[in-house]
C-alpha cells in the first residue's frame, strides 16, 4: 500500500492535474476521445461548484471531529468519471472534519492492481475510498462507489431495465436533492466503528 500512497496527490494536486489536462484538450486516463473529454470538462464544472456549495453536515461533522485514529484516505477516481465528480467533495468536506484525516488520490487507469482489490462486483466502480491506519496502514474500511441510497436506486432501475442515460439523470437529480449529506453521514459512521482500542475504552 505504500506504494501507492507515495505516488498519490493530495486534493489540490489532483484539481491541478485535471486542470493541467484540461488545459491542453486532455482528461486524465487513456481514453482521450471528444467524449470523455467533454465529460472531464463537465465534471470538474461539477466539482468547482461542489466544493463551494456543499455544506458540512453538523452530526458527520460531530462524529467526524471525535476521531482519535489517524487515517489516511487514499481515493481511486479519475477526473471524467461523474460519480466521483459528485462524491469527492462530500468526502474532502468530511475529511476535513478531522485533522488526524488525510485525504490522497490516486488515478484508476494507472493503478489498475489496487483498484482490482476493490471492485464493487466485478466493476470498476469509482470513486473508491480505502481507509488506512495511517501507522500500520492497515485497511480500517473502504466506501464507494456511491452513497447507498443512490446505489439501491442504480441498481433497481438497472434491474427494471431502464436505459443508462436515463438512469444517470435520475442519479444526478438524486445528488443535487442530497447536497453530499449522504456522503459525510457514511463516513462517519464508518470511522465512529473503527477508533482504536484505547479510545473505545477510555468510552466505556
Amino acid at each position: 500500500m505504500r506504494q501507492y500512497i507515495d505516488r498519490s496527490m493530495a486534493y489540490a494536486g489532483y484539481l491541478e492535474l485535471i486542470d493541467r489536462l484540461l488545459a491542453d484538450g486532455k482528461t486524465t486516463g487513456a481514453n482521450q476521445s471528444e467524449a470523455m473529454v467533454g465529460y472531464g470538462r463537465l465534471n470538474r464544472q461539477r466539482m468547482a461548484r461542489l466544493d463551494k456549495t456543499v455544506i458540512q453536515d453538523e452530526w458527520a461533522r460531530a462524529q467526524l471531529g471525535a476521531n482519535t485514529r489517524r487515517q489516511i484516505w487514499l481515493v481511486i477516481t479519475e477526473g471524467w468519471c461523474g460519480d466521483a465528480a459528485q462524491n469527492v467533495p462530500a468526502i474532502e468536506k468530511a475529511g476535513a472534519a478531522s485533522d488526524l484525516i488525510e485525504t490522497r488520490y490516486v488515478l484508476r487507469d494507472e493503478n489498475l492492481e489496487l483498484m482490482d482489490q476493490y471492485l464493487t462486483g466485478s466493476a470498476r466502480s469509482i470513486p473508491k475510498l480505502i481507509a488506512l491506519d495511517a501507522e500500520t496502514l492497515d485497511v480500517l474500511f473502504t466506501w464507494g462507489a456511491r452513497p447507498a441510497e443512490a446505489q439501491e436506486l442504480f441498481d433497481r432501475r438497472k434491474a427494471e431495465g431502464v436505459d443508462k442515460p436515463l438512469i444517470s439523470e435520475e442519479i444526478q437529480r438524486w445528488y443535487n436533492a442530497d447536497h453530499g449529506v449522504s456522503v459525510q453521514r457514511e463516513l462517519a459512521e464508518f470511522v465512529t466503528a473503527v477508533q482504536s482500542p484505547s479510545a473505545a475504552a477510555a468510552n466505556n
